[in-house]
């Protein structure tokens, strides 16, 4: 649920760029203007944001992209947002005023295509701020006006090559879903069929000919070499592009670490990990003391520090999207150094442990092979 409802609000924000007789999608001066706005959020540069935002606003006074552009930074700049109930309050806010935007521009519930984009764009948020506060039916309930619009994009992917993104993370997960989630099958029977290896092809070409989608094409192909392919070397060439895209984002340094140990990469991964234990708030503690037992482990040999730093990463709190995986991962370690101890019941508890916190098909069968 969190992959795909985060999916469909990228996907809504990419259509600003589709070419239609609206005014701002015409003119490419200031569309530019939102891309660079978009480059230095993700590098947390946010008031260099503001720079270009304020011209978009300047030449467009009240344009829904703008209230867009505005929860964007707010979404980035207190990621998770959802545990700041102020700036959560100031994010809806700012996507009813988008909605209003919407209405005084074209009148309510018009068909306007601009006026559709748009509209997606801010039903997209929502639905992603009700998952994370757990309003599941709020949530499904604006995941699907988003989702609407979302299939005729598969029918656009030669006109924008934006659609590449949103193309190929249909079909990927139209396949995959389903196979995580098995009470979901009897309701894909109603989706068009899709292709995982497409899908992986189709996001790829996102990475090398998307402007707006580029850098979650990046994110999300990483993210599925992690959890679903259990290919975590192809993993560390996209994580490897973020960060030299966006040096100052530190999930996306988070991310390149994790890549770079899963696929034994240690001298590179160390060199990172300094710079990522300087971000001492928020949900990145729990990431770099998991990275830290996982370079002791695995590169030092040294399972009593390994150990220690484990169990710190499960004394220190995860996010359920983005962090979770880590205390899977702690718990598994832990298991492999009881069983090198030889005390297999213990590690029998741990990989127990594990699997109640995995998502990770790498993880979960180590876990489950455990005798």
């Amino acid at each position: 649920m969190q992959d795909t409802l985060r999916f469909l609000f990228f996907f809504t924000l990419l259509f600003s760029s589709l070419p239609a007789p609206a005014q701002l999608l015409n003119d490419r001066a200031s569309l530019k203007n939102v891309q660079n706005s978009l480059d230095k959020i993700y590098n947390y540069e946010f008031d260099e944001a503001q720079v270009f935002m304020d011209q978009v606003d300047k030449k467009y006074p009240n344009h829904p992209v703008s209230h867009i552009l505005d929860s964007f930074v707010l979404f980035w700049k207190y990621l998770p947002i959802k545990d700041n109930p102020a700036k959560s309050k100031e994010y809806i806010h700012k996507l009813d005023l988008c909605l209003d935007a919407i209405n005084k521009k074209y009148g309510k519930n018009s068909l306007d295509p601009e006026a559709v984009f748009y509209t997606m764009v801010a039903r997209g948020y929502m639905a992603m701020m009700y998952n994370y506060k757990g309003e599941m039916m709020n949530a499904a309930g604006e995941g699907k006006k988003a989702y609407n619009a979302f299939v005729e994009g598969l029918k656009l992917i030669n006109k924008n090559p934006e659609f590449y993104f949103t193309s190929g993370m249909y079909n990927y997960y139209v396949e995959v879903y389903p196979e995580e989630h098995s009470i979901v099958k009897p309701l894909m029977l109603f989706f068009k069929s899709g292709d995982k290896a497409l899908g992986l092809k189709q996001i790829d070409n996102a990475t090398k000919v998307g402007t707006i989608t580029r850098a979650e094409a990046n994110f999300y192909i990483s993210h599925i070499y992690l959890k679903y392919e259990s290919k975590p070397e192809k993993a560390v060439f996209y994580t490897d592009r973020l960060i030299d895209l966006y040096p100052k984002n530190p999930l996306f340094l988070m991310k390149n670490i994790e890549s770079l140990l899963l696929s034994g990469k240690y001298e590179q991964a160390g060199k990172e990990l300094m710079a990522l234990k300087k971000v001492n708030h928020g949900f990145y503690p729990v990431a770099w003391r998991t990275f830290q037992g996982l370079m002791d482990e695995k590169h030092e040999k040294n399972d009593a520090s390994a150990q220690r730093e484990y169990l710190l990463a499960l004394k220190t709190p995860h996010d359920d999207q983005y962090t979770k995986e880590y205390h899977a991962m702690a718990y598994a370690g832990l298991a492999r150094i009881s069983a090198r101890a030889g005390n297999k019941g213990k590690a029998r508890d741990y990989y127990k442990k594990c699997l109640g916190k995995a998502e990770y098909r790498s993880v979960i069968k180590e876990a489950k092979a455990f005798k």
